[in-house]
């Protein structure tokens, strides 16, 4: 409805336009053929042997003559006194009197009124006959005119509803057409729910704005299909995470009762079944830090942080792992200048507290961890890295990128013993790629492991700071 109102708004503005350039363009054309009509008339004036002015008769003999005799004529000398007058006249004034110059530089127009009523477009002009200096006066009846323009708007009024109802049908055919892809996309999302998010919407035409709505829809539903096909994973794993020391601390206890232990068995029992439950809890908690850190905004506490300085702070709050496993720790800053970077405090901290505590747990008791300090660009700004090297078993082919994912444990036999629940490296990338960085494994390393944290160099807004 409202695309009628406003197509007959612009129809009226339109046709407005046209019925008043059609009114001026008659307008120029009446007074060019005055002009013409005057001179014409001029030519024909004479005075006969008394004096008297008369109008060359034989010359409307020819038809293509004959319009002037309808034209309504009337001459004056210059002192006002009317010399001729034409009979369309009957004896009525052609206008009052002559106004000051009236005709003698050029051919004055104007609209004026007879006796009668009627409207007359009148042209005057000054115009020496057989040296007599005279005011020609030549007015064209405007009823004419007026008619052709009332008949002229009557057919604007008439086609304009008619416009308006052809365009009425024509827009709802064009629109029906071009929105019946869309009624068949919106029926094909309706259709697509959890069950089949590999279903996709039509693309007839990739590059007109259906088919690029329909592209990003399709972008859209597969993100959501690999967020699924996540979440069912995740669960799934976090399902055998937690069952896998339930179903421990059930089959000891019911062993237990079965066998009525003495006080050592006893003690061995109740101490695997404390191990079992410390494993389902430390599982538990790397859950509940992935969900806060998938929960929290990012930028809410966005400051500037020095690397080496939390490094120490986590370092220190090692420390007695650190002594457990005898291990040394070097740093490295190759003479670069500590430059800060903004982000999440506790987000990098997380991040770095995994890596570490890793490192610390899969290195050799006598073995060195090294931590290397360096500048690095990431996605072409300028980023800090921060290294952590250790001296343990490495990663195998294959798995530098899996090694993140969620649950995951490694083939190599020499990690299984003292992997944790799987989660503490999930947690370090979620809680990097929040921070805008970026954290991986060097592939070049040939002895243990060497995890890389890259974080963007930058001010911090003022009020994030």
């Amino acid at each position: 409805m409202w695309y009628v109102a406003v197509l007959a708004l612009i129809l009226a503005v339109y046709l407005g336009v046209v019925f008043f350039f059609q009114l001026a363009l008659l307008e120029r054309q009446m007074y060019h053929d005055a002009v013409q009509d005057v001179e014409t008339v001029e030519a024909l004036f004479f005075f006969d042997p008394s004096g008297q002015l008369q109008l060359q008769q034989n010359y409307f003999v020819h038809p293509q003559n004959r319009l002037l005799v309808d034209r309504l004529v009337e001459v004056q000398n210059l002192s006002g006194q009317v010399l001729y007058r034409s009979s369309t006249l009957k004896n009525l004034p052609l206008d009052g009197a002559q106004f000051p110059s009236e005709g003698t530089n050029s051919f004055n127009e104007r609209t004026t009124k007879l006796a009668d009523g009627s409207r007359v477009f009148l042209v005057s002009h000054v115009h020496p006959v057989e040296g007599h200096p005279l005011l020609i006066r030549l007015g064209y009846r405007l009823s004419s005119l007026e008619s052709r323009m009332l008949q002229f708007t009557f057919v604007l009024l008439l086609g304009l509803p008619i416009a308006l109802i052809a365009a009425a049908f024509a827009g709802y055919g064009i629109a029906r057409k071009a929105l019946s892809p869309l009624d068949e996309m919106t029926e094909r999302a309706e259709s697509i729910t959890s069950k089949n998010l590999h279903e996709r919407l039509t693309v007839e035409n990739p590059d007109d704005e259906l088919g690029r709505m329909a592209r990003v829809f399709n972008h859209l539903l597969g993100r959501l299909e690999r967020a699924f096909a996540e979440l069912q994973r995740f669960t799934a794993d976090a399902a055998h995470e937690l069952r896998t020391p339930l179903a421990s601390v059930r089959t000891t206890g019911e062993l237990a009762l079965e066998r009525n232990p003495g006080a050592d068995e006893f003690r061995e029992t109740v101490s695997s079944m404390l191990e079992e439950t410390i494993r389902l809890n430390q599982t538990i908690d790397g859950l509940l830090i992935l969900a806060r850190t998938e929960a929290r905004q990012v930028g809410e506490t966005e400051e500037l942080v020095s690397l080496p300085e939390l490094v120490h702070e986590i370092l220190k709050l090692l420390e007695v792992v650190i002594e457990e496993r005898r291990v040394s720790v070097s740093e490295d800053h190759d003479g670069h200048p500590e430059v800060p970077v903004c982000a999440d405090r506790s987000f990098v901290r997380a991040a770095i507290l995994n890596v570490l505590h890793n490192a610390i747990k899969f290195s050799p008791p006598g073995s060195r961890l090294q931590i290397a300090y360096s500048s690095a660009t990431l996605e072409s700004k300028p980023a800090e890295r921060v290294c952590i090297a250790d001296s343990g078993p490495g990663i195998q082919a294959g798995e530098h990128e899996r090694i993140f994912d969620r649950f995951f444990t490694s083939r190599n036999p020499d990690t299984q013993l003292s992997s944790g629940s799987g989660l503490g490296l999930s947690i370090a990338k979620l809680a990097i790629d929040r921070c805008g960085g970026r954290i991986f494994f060097d592939k070049a390393a040939t002895e243990g492991a060497r995890c890389c944290i890259d974080l963007p160099v930058g001010q911090c807004p003022p009020e994030k700071k």
